[in-house]
């Protein structure tokens, strides 16, 4: 608070009031410049290492930003060519599923085209043996009935005699000889 009065009492001048008094002397301008003056010359060195020092950390700050942040790109770049070169492995498995894909489906096809080749070849055979038997069946049914029918016109033109008989008999016998 004296501090506080003292200043006004600096302040003001003879007539009551407050004003600037210009005198150096009474207001101690000298003292407060050659305060300033011995600061700045003993002060000077201290500061100055101060913001020196201040100075090369900011500076060895920036530089280690600057290498973090080249370490970072280069390690983006690394990164990038590792995604392209996956992109590049998946994209070659990718090719080479479809490729086996392909070769697995035709060798699928194939397999398949020789089963049904094989099951058809073989009803083919059962049926032309079934035709065959058939075929057999039917000469044999047609071969009983010419047979039946000659010995009925026989019967009915020889009638019951020895030698018609025998005719009859030959008769059948070449037949049977030669259709079978």
């Amino acid at each position: 608070m004296e501090n506080f009065n003292q200043i006004f009492t600096l302040l003001a001048n003879e007539k009551g009031g407050i004003g600037l008094n210009l005198d150096i002397l009474e207001t101690g301008l000298l003292n407060i410049l050659a305060l300033i003056a011995i600061l700045v010359f003993t002060g000077k060195d201290f500061l100055g290492s101060i913001l020196e020092e201040r100075k090369s950390t900011i500076v060895k700050s920036v530089q280690d930003a600057e290498d973090r942040l080249n370490e970072a790109r280069k390690r983006l770049s690394e990164a990038e060519k590792q995604l392209s070169q996956a992109n590049l492995v998946i994209s070659q498995i990718k090719n080479e599923t479809i490729a086996t894909k392909k070769v697995l489906l035709e060798a699928d096809a194939y397999q398949a085209k020789k089963d049904l080749k094989i099951r058809f070849e073989r009803a083919l055979a059962a049926f032309r043996s079934k035709e065959r038997q058939i075929f057999l069946e039917i000469k044999q049914q047609i071969i009983s009935i010419v047979l039946k029918r000659t010995v009925v016109r026989a019967q009915e033109a020889f009638g019951p005699k020895d030698r018609a008989t025998a005719l009859i008999n030959d008769t059948i016998n070449k037949l049977e000889g030669d259709l079978l």
